[in-house]
């Protein structure tokens, strides 16, 4: 117990870091009607702002998720299910009045006869500023009941579940959400649910776009919101974590007998670690509805937990800034940098002046990633010969794929056809958590590493002075 330490928080450097990045989506965003002039190629893409919401909620799922597994040892997989409770929740309280005969048109109207808007605008009114005030309101009413229904739920599921551990914890939490998912797709719920059809026409982050008189869009807020949104529940999280609740998560995590022996009660900490986590699972689970205009339960599948699982052990298990990063990487890689492996890609003509460019590339990645990985490799203790070969037969193997295609002169690229992308999105997945067992962060934050990377820094330097006397 004696190597648990407290960990600072976050500081205010890093809340105006936050401020500041938050302050370079609204201008990246707001680029194309800034600046018309600008050519498009140097605009920002689609596939950025599409990056930047989903990563956005699932970093908060994904920072939720290491509440429970990374910082207090509970090994969850119903993540999917708080999600569901939320997305649900958020879409049959949003869903406009007017509408509502439109969206439940299989059941005869919505048995759910009021919205959180229409409340709301009876206060401030439903045109103007009154209009978004209550829309506004309506929205984050709309979360935070998202939210409570998942920590409900939780509460509920979590007096039998919590006695048991490890996987067969696991395993009554990815039965729940199954459990849930299916429940939620039963016709008699239809009138509530619209049973297996989808909730739409509920709030979404477009709708915080700000337009004029005209209906012309003059700032757009549709990938600040979520940024926004999920910056201020991860603060809330981190706060938790450094608080005296957190202490008592990570004591837990370490060893439940110390932990009770120190006065801390386990059951209580576990099921207000497990709410918690919950509860922004529910925020995220809205946040993902506003995010796909849909409330639909066959989305929120086991498969979404196992990948919500993997951005945590990709970024390091009890690290949150691991989770954010890894977060964004993964939706980066899975929905923007990979698409090409999708489709068919080849050169105009064996001369076309992208070929040699292309070929100086290939090459000096192939040559860079072998190298970082023989020094992964030899960094290691007790490390062989043996195990630098399989690293050596890719690279020449793909080298010699190079050499063919200089002497062939044919510049179409093999295995390139829809799917391929996840292929290859799979092998870098292993090649990551090969060579990184404990993840790009570890149980580190941040700025806990850049203070190390520094002193190393200065220590290299120290030694090169001393070298050179």
């Amino acid at each position: 117990m004696s190597h648990i330490k407290k960990k600072q928080g976050p500081g205010w450097g890093a809340v105006a870091g936050v401020a500041a990045f938050l302050a370079l989506v609204i201008l990246l965003e707001n680029l194309s009607a800034l600046l018309p002039s600008v050519p498009r190629v140097l605009m920002p893409t689609s596939q950025l702002f599409t990056v930047l919401k989903k990563g956005a909620v699932y970093s908060l799922v994904v920072v939720s998720m290491n509440l429970l597994n990374g910082f207090t040892g509970l090994f969850s997989l119903g993540q999917a299910g708080f999600m569901l409770l939320g997305a649900y929740t958020y879409a049959i309280l949003t869903v406009p009045v007017d509408q509502k005969d439109t969206v439940y048109y299989l059941f005869g109207g919505s048995a759910v006869k009021f919205s959180l808007q229409d409340t709301f605008a009876l206060l401030f009114g439903s045109a103007g500023v009154g209009g978004a005030v209550s829309m506004v309101l309506g929205v984050l009413v709309g979360l935070i009941l998202a939210g409570l229904v998942a920590a409900g739920f939780a509460y509920l599921i979590g007096l039998p579940v919590l006695r048991l551990k490890s996987d067969y914890l696991a395993i009554a939490t990815l039965g729940f959400a199954e459990i849930l998912r299916a429940v939620f797709q039963w016709q008699p719920l239809g009138p509530i649910t619209n049973g297996a059809n989808m909730l739409k026409n509920f709030p979404t982050f477009s709708d915080f776009n700000i337009e004029n008189a005209s209906g012309q869009v003059v700032l757009r807020l549709s990938a600040f919101i979520p940024m926004l949104i999920a910056a201020v529940c991860i603060g809330i999280i981190v706060l938790l974590i450094n608080s005296s609740y957190g202490r008592a998560f990570k004591a837990i995590r370490e060893d439940e007998v110390a932990a009770e022996a120190m006065g801390i009660n386990l059951a209580r900490h576990k099921m207000l670690s497990f709410c918690i986590s919950s509860f922004f699972a529910g925020v995220g689970g809205g946040l993902f509805a506003m995010y796909t205009a849909n409330a639909q339960a066959k989305v929120f599948t086991s498969t979404m937990t196992y990948e919500l699982l993997l951005i945590v052990v990709i970024g390091g298990i009890g690290s949150v800034s691991g989770s954010v990063m890894a977060t964004f990487l993964y939706v980066a890689c899975s929905e923007w940098w990979l698409r090409f492996l999708d489709s068919e890609l080849a050169f105009a003509a064996p001369a076309a002046p992208g070929r040699l460019a292309f070929i100086a590339v290939f090459a000096a990645a192939v040559i860079a990633a072998a190298f970082l990985a023989i020094r992964a490799i030899r960094r290691r203790e007790g490390h062989t010969l043996r195990q630098e070969a399989p690293v050596w037969a890719v690279a020449i193997l793909l080298l010699g794929w190079l050499v063919y295609f200089v002497i062939s002169g044919s510049l179409q690229l093999p295995l390139l056809r829809n799917g391929f992308r996840m292929v290859v999105f799979s092998i870098i997945i292993m090649i990551v958590v090969l060579f990184f067992r404990q993840g790009i962060m570890g149980d580190r934050e941040l700025p806990e590493a850049m203070r190390a990377f520094r002193r190393r820094m200065s220590a290299r330097r120290g030694d090169k002075k001393e070298g050179t006397k």
